[in-house]
């Protein structure tokens, strides 16, 4: 069968008449294959794309980390600003974009691997393709370089609390002080294996481990750099993946805010904005996540010349600042998680707070957020999208909005 790809979906797969998907693959390019459902079988590129590149990794093909190595960077920044448009078109909205921003290759500070025991020794990597078998990434094109020198000592936790009929997670952040290590899946602990991996944490420099949910060793202070402050966040906090896009996203914030006198933060996790934005006003930081409030109120505690950071533990979700607790605020900022806000929106829109910065990693449920704040009076004034997650189908964006 020879067909020829129409779009890319939202997980990166040509989309041929049909539907019929073919992963790798490009819009205009032609293809031939053989039917396997929906998909094709062996796919061979006939007539390629102008759009094609060589992907810059040699583990592109085999490893699942990756899905649009094979495009070029302007394709992959229009093809993203297009999925945000198209999702704003889907709920009656558009607007004004400004140029996309791209993390740099090997920026990735913080990443989740799978690991496991083998025969020979032992596997680290990401998942291939549609698939539980791990790929091998020894020379990573997305990951920063102090997380591939991570490696040997990740693959010692391995070997000491890993095995071959389960799966590990390793979710390694780098900090301060080393890598920050957080296990899950691992062997049961015991008093021998608490000491094998203090003395690992010790050996390789990790600043912290945590195996299935209980600190091992604390080496040193695994602690993070915002504005001004120093965060140290509780073992496996959110925190934006790249320093590039973190900057990216924080200067579209300070865009969409302008001067303010006294914002509020929703979803602050441990201050990503609130730390930086209180050099210049007040911020009230709202977060569902006890621990992370606190490591943002202690970090604001312990940081000068800040403007004044109240904190509250709160779900947003569940209760959601009304409008009558949202009058004393000049600004908001937004950052909820995958599934929007739609509580918390729909408190926003009935309140008067004149500006909104809006940060969302979905662009589905933001533009169904987006509906609700224009159908109360706001205007979207334009939209920042941030390639934070380079050669994925993830997007994120930023958007001002106001009354």
């Amino acid at each position: 069968m020879i067909v020829t790809i129409d779009r890319l979906g939202h997980l990166g797969h040509g989309i041929a008449q049909g539907p019929i998907y073919v992963p790798g693959t490009l819009p205009g390019e032609v293809v031939e294959g053989t039917p396997d459902g929906d998909r094709l079988a062996d796919p061979k590129i006939v007539t390629p794309s102008p759009n094609r590149v060589k992907p810059p990794c040699r583990h592109a093909r085999a490893c699942g980390g990756c899905q649009l190595q094979h495009a070029s960077e302007p394709f992959v920044a229009a093809w993203k600003q297009e999925v945000v448009a198209n999702a704003l078109a889907g709920q009656g909205l558009s607007t004004d974009f400004l140029p996309l921003v791209t993390s740099p290759p090997n920026s990735r500070r913080r990443a989740t691997l799978s690991a496991r025991r083998t025969k020979s020794g032992v596997l680290i990597g990401f998942h291939a393709r549609a698939s539980d078998t791990i790929a091998e990434i020894p020379d990573c094109q997305l990951l920063h370089p102090g997380i591939l020198a991570a490696f040997p000592g990740l693959q010692a936790l391995v070997m000491a609390g890993g095995s071959r009929t389960t799966e590990l997670s390793l979710q390694v952040t780098l900090t301060r002080g080393g890598p920050d290590v957080v296990v899950t899946g691992g062997k049961p602990l015991d008093a021998n294996l608490r000491l094998d991996l203090a003395r690992l944490v010790e050996t390789h420099s990790f600043s912290r481990l945590t195996w299935d949910g209980e600190t091992i060793a604390l080496r040193d202070r695994p602690a993070l750099t915002m504005g001004t402050a120093t965060v140290v966040p509780p073992a496996g906090a959110f925190l934006q993946a790249t320093r590039e896009g973190e900057a990216a996203l924080l200067h579209a914030v300070r865009q969409a805010l302008g001067p303010q006198k006294r914002i509020v933060d929703l979803f602050s996790g441990v201050g990503t904005f609130t730390l930086p934005l209180a050099q210049d006003m007040e911020v009230h930081a709202v977060e569902g996540d006890a621990a992370m409030t606190k490591a943002l109120d202690v970090a604001a505690r312990n940081t000068p010349n800040l403007h004044r950071i109240s904190t509250e533990t709160r779900d947003l979700f569940r209760r959601p600042l009304e409008p009558d607790e949202l009058l004393t605020f000049t600004g908001a900022v937004i950052d909820p998680p995958r599934a929007g806000a739609e509580a918390q929106t729909d408190r926003l829109a009935a309140s008067k707070i004149p500006v909104i910065a809006a940060v969302s990693c979905n662009p589905v449920t933001f533009a169904r957020d987006a509906r609700a704040l224009v159908a109360a009076g706001y205007r979207l004034d334009w939209i920042q999208v941030v390639d934070q997650f380079r050669w994925s189908t993830h997007i994120e964006l930023v958007a001002r909005l106001s009354r």
